[in-house]
């Protein structure tokens, strides 16, 4: 049990570090982009906040991969494909079930479930405050077009 948790706190670490590097990728895509969230219209920061999205998500992909990589080392699953679904579904906390681990190392999952709710939950986080700064610069264009 003790190995379980050791391998399963290094590997959150691991993905927050991971979510940390593309959260910065992200504010940075926002501010190098910022000024097309300074127009009238929403298409502008449609594609900006939409950018920040996608930069987020890749983050939690790649967690999830991380898992799924720590899975295959553990022998607990003979291909990457199998293992990315079982990563994925733990991340999500969906918890299908169908597809479940050894004794030996099933207590990974429900970490990977607590890593996967707090990961989300900062990717979350980011994007509402991009979508709620990207919404406020249009709607204050729209009320002063002359400020351009």
């Amino acid at each position: 049990m003790m190995t379980n948790l050791l391998l399963g706190l290094t590997t959150m670490l691991l993905c927050l570090t991971l979510q940390l590097v593309l959260l910065l990728a992200a504010m940075r895509y926002y501010r190098r982009h910022a000024f097309l969230i300074t127009t009238p219209t929403f298409a502008g920061g449609l594609a900006v906040v939409g950018g920040v999205m996608l930069l987020l998500v890749l983050g939690n992909l790649g967690q999830i991969a991380i898992w799924s990589t720590l899975f295959l080392r553990l022998g607990e699953f003979a291909r990457f494909d199998a293992a990315f679904y079982h990563s994925a579904v733990n991340f999500a906390t969906l918890g299908y079930g169908d597809v479940v681990m050894s004794a030996k190392h099933r207590l990974l999952g429900p970490l990977e479930s607590v890593n996967g709710v707090l990961m989300i939950g900062i990717s979350t986080a980011a994007l509402m405050g991009t979508m709620q700064d990207a919404i406020g610069k249009t709607l204050q264009a729209r009320k002063n077009p002359d400020d351009q």
